[in-house]
């Protein structure tokens, strides 16, 4: 199995350096192509992607695309004719219908002749194309180079197979393909996704955060559960240093009333909250002593119980010290929540609005997800 000897790992810090490497990449493609996406729409951004895909079946290389139904619904079917025509492969993730709208592919995967892969949150839509800070959403990403683009290119075929999401008969079979680890000694792909059974990357973060000592988390939409509040909050009660930056602005305002209805209890336990300020944040980082996750899955309901998710965890001093860079390059931008402060600024109706998004988000979001999953057709 890949380890990080095997893999050159490179962040992709801005949306403008990760989408510019993707199209690249897609450029020097020669065998074949796999692009999986949660958003894209119709803008000049995904005409050049539509272009570059074009161009790479002219030249013989494999091109299928993945698309959630969801995340992609207002772009029109017929945005892909020319591709289908030039012969590449378009399938879009569970098909909108009433009975099952809740349960979406979220992850975010480019992967060129089993050998570069992109992981990240960036989505292929104008907002994504920037620096974060001037212009353009705060996002994150990595371009891995090596062994760890052919399991990640699995599973990419295992999405693109299930994109009906038509599920065996069984339950216990259903999430065999949904909740599984391709492990390696450094590195580890964490896949999710919804129904029965353990969630990889919980149980992953379960484990280190058990003993962490020193944990800093950039995330877009965080609504952790019950247990994963209980861990954080531990590491900062027994000593260690634990740190969020959380979205300032954000382009979905429920979710982050919903997590901000958490701030008073982090902040009692001794957790340093930050929230930044220049950009929407949709970035997804997770630091814990000397590992790190990178991927496309946010820490709440929807990233850890139902959606499909992908993440990446890193063993790798290097690596994490790479990631401690970044994060302490959004601490800059970033505005300290003090408890008195915060305190004082939640009033009667600041403090209903955040538990109804909670009860919004933790309690029907994901009573609705059950339901739909229990009922998908055979």
């Amino acid at each position: 199995m890949p380890s990080i000897e095997a893999n050159k790992c490179d962040w992709l810090p801005t949306g403008e350096e990760a989408l510019a490497s993707m199209l690249a990449a897609i450029d020097a493609a020669k065998n074949s192509i796999r692009l999986e996406m949660y958003i894209v729409t119709d803008c000049p951004l995904a005409l050049r992607f539509l272009a570059a895909l074009i161009s790479a079946r002219q030249r013989g290389v494999q091109v299928r695309i993945l698309m959630d139904a969801g995340g992609s619904f207002a772009l029109a079917a017929s945005f892909w004719d020319s591709l289908r025509a030039a012969g590449g492969e378009v399938r879009v993730f569970n098909p909108l219908t009433l009975k099952r709208f809740n349960i979406r592919n979220h992850r975010k995967l480019v992967v060129c002749d089993d050998r570069v892969a992109f992981i990240g949150g960036f989505n292929i839509s104008t907002e994504y194309d920037g620096d974060g800070v001037t212009r353009g959403w705060c996002d994150l990403g990595m371009r891995i180079e090596g062994l760890l683009a052919a399991p990640l290119a699995a599973t990419f075929d295992g999405m693109f197979q299930n994109a009906e999401l038509q599920h065996k008969r069984f339950p216990r079979l259903r999430r065999l393909n949904s909740k599984r680890v391709v492990a390696s000694t450094e590195a580890q792909i964490l896949l999710s996704g919804p129904g029965r059974g353990r969630s990889p990357i919980k149980h992953a973060l379960q484990e280190d955060l058990a003993h962490a000592k020193n944990v800093q988390i950039v995330m877009a939409y965080f609504l952790p559960t019950w247990r994963m509040r209980r861990d954080l909050t531990r590491v900062a009660r027994r000593g260690g240093a634990v740190q969020f930056i959380l979205a300032g602005k954000s382009d979905v305002r429920v979710s982050q009333l919903a997590g901000q209805s958490l701030y008073r209890k982090f902040l009692k336990a001794g957790v340093g909250i930050f929230e930044y300020q220049p950009q929407i944040l949709h970035a997804k980082l997770i630091i814990v002593d000397d590992v790190v996750y990178v991927g496309s899955a946010n820490l709440d309901q929807r990233g850890l119980n139902i959606n499909y998710e992908l993440l990446v965890r890193f063993e790798s001093k290097v690596m994490v010290a790479q990631a401690r860079e970044i994060f302490a390059s959004a601490l800059k931008h970033s505005k300290p929540v003090e408890l008195t402060e915060w305190r004082k600024s939640r009033t009667l109706w600041m403090k209903l609005k955040q538990r109804f998004a909670y009860w919004l988000l933790v309690r029907f979001d994901t009573y609705v997800a059950r339901r739909q999953w229990k009922n998908l057709p055979d």
